[in-house]
């Protein structure tokens, strides 16, 4: 089983109800566990900021499934719960990014672990440190990374 970490994100709709459901499905996935999760954060859009502000969290899960594998599983996912690619950075029901699989290292035209932009995003470091405060990446600890961002667009919510 290796550990992998995953950042999800929704802008529109039931934003919270397409994560919930999110987190469910990549749970019964075959070989696959979630084993935590952090709490929700909402935030500014990122990259193309003329849309709605996303709900985000991060989970910690262990699998076995391949990097590949767990990637076409999450794009599936996105697509069973309405996800549409029109737009780079543009709203979508859900979101699910590979942040970390294990200590691996992987540069392929499909998947680049660590993510390639995870230290440049507050709404993604903070929930990761919430469930991960021990976590490196590329050498340095999250908290390095989260003090060089403007993190004031990322709020913690209520979990009502």
């Amino acid at each position: 089983m290796t550990v992998v970490y995953l950042s999800l994100g929704s802008n529109v709709g039931e934003r919270k109800a397409y994560l919930n459901q999110a987190v469910s499905l990549l749970n019964s996935l075959q070989g696959t566990r979630i084993t935590k999760c952090s709490s929700l954060y909402e935030t500014a859009p990122w990259g193309k900021i003329d849309q709605a502000d996303f709900l985000n969290l991060c989970c910690e899960l262990e699998t076995a499934l391949s990097p590949q594998n767990l990637l076409l599983s999450c794009q599936k996912i996105e697509r069973d719960l309405g996800r549409v690619r029109h737009e780079h950075w543009g709203p979508r029901t859900i979101d699910i990014d590979i942040l970390l699989y294990g200590r691996s290292v992987i540069t392929e035209d499909n998947l680049q672990v660590p993510h390639p932009f995870m230290t440049e995003r507050a709404f993604v470091l903070l929930p990761l440190e919430e469930i991960a405060p021990h976590l490196t990446v590329n050498g340095a600890e999250l908290r390095t990374y989260i003090t060089a961002l403007d993190s004031t667009a990322v709020k913690k919510i209520d979990a009502d």
